[in-house]
C-alpha cells in the first residue's frame, strides 16, 4: 500500500511537471509538438512553447492563460537578430519559468487565481501572436506566425482540460497585454459557450500618441509592423472597415468599443515603456534633456512633468467611454511609474503593494472576475499615491 501512494505521488509529480526551489515555483516547458502541422513556428523555425502548471481543488476546471511579453520587431534586421534570441526561438528558452504574481500557486500570494490551471504563454514571433507570414530571400527565412502559434497551442491545450473549462481568464503582460486585447473574441470563441471567458490586459493599452517632437513614433512603428508581419487580415474587422488608415487598429482604442468579453484593463498612467518610447523615444532627444528624468521622476522639471501629466489626460480620455458604457468591463489605472504589474509579487499582492481606495491590484482583478463588486479604478494624479513608494521608474 505504502508502496503503491509512494508511486502515486510521482506520478503526480511528472504530470505537473513543477519543481519547488527555494520557496519559488519552477514550471517546466512543454513544445507544442503538433505545431508544424498547422505551420505554427518561432521566428527562426522552432516550435512555439507553453509551461502549465496543474490547478487543484475548486479550481481544477479552471483555466487561466497568460501571454508573455517581450516587445516585437517591425524590420527584417531586427527580426534575424531576435530569432537569434529567447523571444524568438524555443531553443533559447529557459526551460523552467518562474510562476509568481497572477500566476502563482500560494493562496496568500494569489488568493483568487491559485489553484487553476495556470499557463505561460512563450512569446517567440515578434508580433503579439498575431501575424501570419513568412520571409524568404533565399539566404534567410523567417516565420511571422503569431497567430498560428496562438491557434496551435490552443488546441494542444484543449484536450489537456481546456476544452472543458468552468471558468477562463486570458491576461498578458506588455506585448503579451496587447496579444490579450488581440485575440480575447478568439479566446472566447475558442471555449464552450458554458464558459465563463473574460480577458485581461496589463500594461497593453498602448496609445496612438504624438512624441514630443509631435511625430507618431509609435505609429509608424506599428504600422510598419502590421505590414511586415502580415497581422492586417487578423485585426478587428469592424475596426478596419471604419478606419481610413486599418493598421492603426493594432491599437486597443481603436477597437475597444467593439470587444464583446468582458475585459480588465491594467495599466499606470504613466506607462515607463510608453514613457521612455513612445513619448520621448531616443529619436525625439537627441540632446539627452530628458535622461534624468528617465532616471528618476525626482529629476523631472515642472515644465516634464506637465508633458507627463498630459500623456495621463490622454490615456483616460482614450479610455473615458469604456469608464461609462462599459456593463462587464473592469480597470486599475494607477499613477505608478511602472510597467507591467501581474506578474510580479511586490505589485499584484504583498504588503504595501499598490493600491487605489484600499484595493490592490489582485483584489481589483478579482472583484471584477467574480463580480464581487464594480471594479473600476482610477487613481489621482501623480504624485498623490503613496502606495508607489516601492515602484522606480528605470531606464529601457
Amino acid at each position: 500500500m505504502e508502496l503503491a501512494v509512494s508511486m502515486l505521488l510521482i506520478l503526480l509529480n511528472l504530470v505537473s511537471w513543477c519543481v519547488l526551489s527555494e520557496g519559488r515555483l519552477l514550471v517546466d516547458m512543454t513544445l507544442v509538438s503538433d505545431a508544424s502541422s498547422i505551420g505554427a513556428f518561432c521566428l527562426d523555425g522552432s516550435l512555439p512553447a507553453y509551461h502549465l502548471h496543474r490547478g487543484f481543488g475548486a479550481g481544477a476546471s479552471n483555466w487561466l492563460l497568460q501571454f508573455e511579453g517581450g516587445g516585437w520587431c517591425n524590420d527584417i534586421q531586427s527580426c534575424l537578430d531576435r530569432a537569434k534570441t529567447k523571444h524568438g526561438s524555443s531553443l533559447y528558452m529557459n526551460k523552467l519559468e518562474d510562476f509568481n504574481g497572477i500566476l502563482s500557486n500560494d493562496a496568500s500570494l494569489n488568493p483568487d487565481f491559485y489553484n487553476w490551471n495556470r499557463v505561460k504563454l512563450r512569446y517567440c514571433d515578434g508580433g503579439s501572436f498575431s501575424g501570419d507570414a513568412k520571409f524568404d530571400n533565399g539566404t534567410s527565412v523567417l516565420y511571422f506566425r503569431g497567430q498560428k502559434i496562438w491557434e496551435a497551442i490552443i488546441l494542444d491545450l484543449l484536450p489537456k482540460g481546456l476544452g472543458n473549462a468552468d471558468k477562463a481568464l486570458l491576461s498578458g503582460c506588455s506585448a503579451g497585454g496587447l496579444s490579450s486585447f488581440l485575440q480575447c473574441e478568439n479566446f472566447y470563441r475558442a471555449l464552450p459557450t458554458n464558459t465563463s471567458v473574460k480577458c485581461l490586459s496589463d500594461a497593453g493599452f498602448f496609445l496612438d500618441e504624438r512624441d514630443i517632437t509631435l511625430n507618431y513614433t509609435m505609429r509608424t512603428f506599428f504600422e510598419n509592423l502590421v505590414s511586415l508581419q502580415g497581422i492586417e487580415k487578423n485585426l478587428d474587422k469592424n475596426c478596419t472597415s471604419f478606419l481610413d488608415n486599418p493598421k492603426l487598429c493594432m491599437f486597443p482604442q481603436y477597437f475597444l468599443n467593439y470587444m464583446a468579453t468582458p475585459f480588465f484593463i491594467l495599466n499606470t498612467a504613466y506607462d515607463v515603456y510608453q514613457f521612455h518610447h513612445a513619448l520621448v523615444p531616443p529619436s525625439a532627444d537627441m540632446n539627452g534633456d530628458w535622461k534624468r528624468c528617465k532616471l528618476s521622476i525626482a529629476s523631472c522639471t515642472p515644465q516634464q512633468l506637465d508633458i507627463l501629466q498630459g500623456f495621463r489626460g490622454d490615456m483616460l480620455a482614450a479610455l473615458s467611454s469604456f469608464l461609462k458604457d462599459s456593463t462587464s468591463g473592469g480597470m486599475f489605472i494607477n499613477s505608478c511609474f511602472a510597467h507591467c504589474q501581474s506578474e510580479t509579487q511586490e505589485t499584484w499582492f504583498a504588503l504595501g503593494s499598490p493600491s487605489i481606495q484600499d484595493k490592490t491590484i489582485a483584489g481589483a482583478v478579482g472583484d471584477w472576475y467574480f463580480s464581487r463588486n464594480i471594479s473600476k479604478l482610477i487613481d489621482c494624479a501623480y504624485p498623490c499615491d503613496a502606495s508607489c513608494h516601492n515602484i522606480i521608474a528605470q531606464a529601457s
